[in-house]
């Protein structure tokens, strides 16, 4: 039996503009819909009180059950669930460090978003026969690469930091997997991951927008105590603007992948959302998402029918109407103007020069390193590896191409590598069967070109990597869906005949 029938599927009912008004109060109220709601109102609550202390210690514990409630009782409304603790959480915990009076260098909120999506592995314990089927060796193979570098890395850099790289390795692939058990389930699947990127779009770039221009105290307090200073300077206007989350980069990651699914969304705000969403992924100055952002639009263009094409380069013309002239005025415009320059005079470069530095210098290391230094070796996770709980000595690793290698050695690469590509394939494939459906479109452009910007950071780990496989494991329940249809509707044929 396909273990994805042991997702129950809704029953269809007969509409009505009094069942639909019921069901939209169902939809409002419901049990799989007030335990999130009362998470945000409770954190609203505490933050207007200014009881940091409290909400540190209640939002982490609030969140996993909240997890654990939806994941059993609306597993596809987990996944909503998840992004927005993503989108939300790193300005929460900001929000409570201001209301307790100072920055905390270490905060429990920050494990509210990674430990929710590690609920999702309880889906490959359930349904873990998959892994034996010919859909499921890609992510065995992967999963295989990284249980390498774990165990490299418990011996290498100590269990603390291995195990903390190990979530941020896996998770990706967790949600992935999840989304694909969900298969009949996909219409709604695809329907929440673009209404929620659709409506964080909305929420965090109007905030980008009011980081930019006002600077918030508490983004301020946040930028000082950790030291960010390649994120400007915490005052308006200075500021490479990182809205909700963490830094920079996450957010631009993050705003490029609803800018994709903007699409394939339906909803008329998204062009308000978009427009927000264009300025602010604009003054992150983050070229490489820029980058990955054009590529994206080339593969729809290249993907889709003359019906969309002409959708989409309408959609462009109005959007760049809009934001362009706004990117030109007064001192937004010097900060755009001295960011696009340095992608004409890369010799002026700073960072250009010091990313071709490290390729020259480190390559030669990272590819001859047959066992690999392991997981705990590199990023964040350094903090728990060194006596000082600073970043240690490959902290800052500005290349996924060299990254991987590193921390994985031959053996895991070939066998990480062999089932990303894989899986990447088999989506390129299952995609050219279902060129109508927008979302698969999107999906394979955001799934390529996050993918072509391991020259510039680890793109398969994180937030990019999220984006990824939930992307790509998308593609794939979509054709296995549309596979169960056909089969369905022979046999309604049959039955009739």
């Amino acid at each position: 039996m396909d273990a994805t029938t042991a997702i129950p599927t809704p029953a269809p009912q007969q509409s009505s503009p009094q069942r639909a008004r019921r069901g939209g109060l169902r939809s409002l109220f419901g049990r799989d819909t007030l335990p999130p709601l009362a998470l945000w109102l409770l954190t609203a609550l505490l933050i207007g009180a200014h009881q940091g202390t409290v909400l540190t210690l209640a939002f982490p514990v609030l969140s996993i059950a909240v997890g654990f409630w939806l994941y059993f009782v609306n597993p596809v409304r987990y996944i909503g669930f998840m992004w927005w603790l993503w989108f939300l959480s790193p300005e929460v915990r900001r929000l409570a460090d201001y209301g307790k009076g100072g920055f905390t260098p270490t905060s429990l909120i920050q494990v509210a978003p990674l430990a929710v999506t590690m609920i999702s592995g309880i889906s490959l314990l359930r349904y873990y026969p998959i892994l034996g089927q010919r859909r499921g060796l890609p992510l065995l193979l992967a999963l295989l690469g990284i249980g390498y570098g774990f165990v490299v890395g418990v011996v290498g850099s100590g269990p603390a930091a291995a195990v903390y790289d190990l979530a941020n390795w896996i998770y990706p692939f967790l949600i992935g997997f999840h989304i694909m058990v969900l298969t009949r389930q996909y219409p709604e699947c695809s329907k929440t991951i673009i209404n929620t990127f659709i409506y964080g779009m909305l929420v965090m770039g109007a905030y980008g927008l009011v980081q930019f221009f006002i600077m918030p105290p508490w983004d301020a307090m946040w930028m000082i105590g950790s030291d960010m200073n390649s994120q400007g300077d915490p005052v308006p206007l200075g500021v490479r603007v990182f809205s909700t989350m963490n830094s920079s980069g996450p957010f631009a990651f993050a705003m490029m992948g609803a800018m994709v699914f903007v699409m394939a969304a339906k909803h008329r705000i998204r062009w308000i959302a978009a427009a927000f969403g264009f300025f602010s992924f604009a003054l992150s100055l983050v070229r490489s998402t820029w980058g990955g952002w054009a590529i994206a639009m080339i593969i729809q263009l290249m993907k889709s029918s003359n019906k969309v094409r002409i959708r989409i380069i309408v959609s462009a013309v109005v959007l760049a109407g809009v934001c362009v002239p706004l990117l030109t005025f007064g001192p937004v415009a010097d900060r755009m103007q001295q960011r696009l320059n340095t992608l004409v005079n890369l010799k002026d470069d700073q960072s250009y020069e010091a990313r071709n530095q490290f390729y020259a210098d480190f390559a030669k290391k990272a590819f001859t390193d047959v066992t690999g230094e392991g997981l705990g070796a590199t990023g964040a996770s350094t903090k728990l590896s060194s006596n000082n709980g600073q970043l240690g000595q490959y902290g800052s690793f500005d290349s996924g191409v060299m990254n991987i290698p590193f921390v994985l050695g031959w053996p895991g690469t070939l066998l990480y590598m062999s089932g990303v590509l894989w899986l990447l394939v088999r989506a390129v494939r299952v995609s050219f069967r279902l060129s109508e459906d927008r979302y698969v479109c999107a999906c394979l452009s955001l799934a390529i070109s996050i993918f072509a910007m391991l020259v510039f950071t680890n793109s398969l780990v994180g937030t990019g990597g999220l984006l990824l496989f939930s992307s790509v494991f998308s593609i794939l329940s979509a054709g296995h869906w549309a596979k169960l249809q056909r089969q369905a509707n022979v046999r309604i044929t049959e039955v009739s005949d």
